[in-house]
């Protein structure tokens, strides 16, 4: 029963996959993720209100943690459940959620618009487009800073929403809404600042958890798709293991190494959050010098990592259909 359960799901990921790439994220669109980021603001708001002790914030953070989290596993899974014995209804609205937690055209898309500002060069243009993909201050970035930027978020964010959403996907559209919600914690919670230190605690170490064996897998995927940019497998590899720990994140640096790695490039370095300066060490060699064409080469390497993990779900599943049939 569970292996035909995982035949039905693989055919509904690469379903999903497809839609992601026909359509992405049409504006407007009634996305789960945004009513998350509303429950999450929610409970930040209230939590605030009623606690102003560093440690009871702190606690709050796993509160929210379990409260968002929960709506965010058992609303889908109440849902497919209830459809179950509706074959069709089932299939699509499974597709629809598992769709909904990837995020590779939109993430090309907004990628892109940084891209094409740059080639215009239209700096302000730039730092507006790239402010709505990153978390850190884009107002005083210079042209080389905007393109490490989208190739920091384009690298990392194959693994938090791409590759790490197909892989919790293959449990069930719960468990990739389950941890597309706690991504979304850490993305709007999990600063290591002055405002957000406690209560993004538990959100960031959470998601760590979560991203810790899709960040490597991600990071891999990328080394082997070097070529389609003009790099070194091996390379990209080396580099990605020596550089695997230049980060505060005990996985970002996986999938920025990869990508430092497969382009020759340097990401890290000093970055501005809310205000406040923070360091952080290089990752990759200067080999050449950054500029917006890397843009366009990080979203290469995300497509091909994205296609590399279809690959893999392919051979998973033949496997399956074998031993079932």
């Amino acid at each position: 029963m569970f292996t035909l359960f995982l035949i039905i799901n693989f055919i509904n990921i690469f379903a999903a996959v497809i839609v992601d790439w026909m359509i992405g994220d049409p504006y407007k669109f009634p996305h789960p993720v945004i009513y998350i980021g509303k429950l999450v603001s929610y409970l930040e708001r209230k939590g605030r209100e009623i606690y102003k002790n560093e440690k009871k914030l702190k606690i709050w953070g796993g509160i929210i943690v379990l409260i968002v989290g929960m709506v965010s596993f058992f609303i889908p899974f109440i849902i497919l459940m209830f459809l179950r014995k509706n074959i069709i209804l089932y299939q699509i609205v499974n597709i629809f959620l598992i769709y909904t937690t990837i995020s590779a055209k939109c993430l090309a898309m907004e990628a892109k618009k940084v891209y094409c500002a740059l080639k215009k060069d239209n700096i302000i243009d730039a730092r507006t487009k790239l402010s709505h993909i990153v978390g850190r201050d884009t107002a005083d970035l210079n042209s080389e800073e905007i393109v490490r930027a989208s190739v920091e978020t384009v690298a990392e964010n194959t693994s938090d929403g791409v590759i790490a959403p197909l892989i919790y996907a293959v449990f069930g559209a719960p468990f990739a809404m389950l941890y597309k919600s706690i991504n979304t914690m850490d993305s709007m919670l999990g600063y290591m600042n002055k405002k957000y230190r406690y209560i993004g605690f538990f959100p960031a170490k959470i998601d760590d958890i979560f991203n810790f064996i899709p960040a490597r897998i991600t990071g891999v995927f990328m080394c082997i798709s070097a070529s389609i940019v003009k790099g070194n497998s091996v390379d990209a590899f080396k580099i990605m293991i020596r550089d695997r720990k230049n980060h505060k994140s005990p996985n970002c640096a996986y999938p920025e190494g990869a990508a430092a790695g497969a382009m020759k490039i340097q990401l890290g370095g000093a970055n501005r959050y809310f205000g406040e300066l923070v360091h952080k060490p290089t990752i990759g060699d200067r080999s050449v010098e950054l500029n917006f064409m890397h843009i366009k080469e990080s979203i290469k390497l995300m497509y091909f990592s994205e296609i590399n993990m279809m690959i893999f779900f392919v051979i998973i599943f033949m496997l399956l259909i074998l031993t079932y049939f």
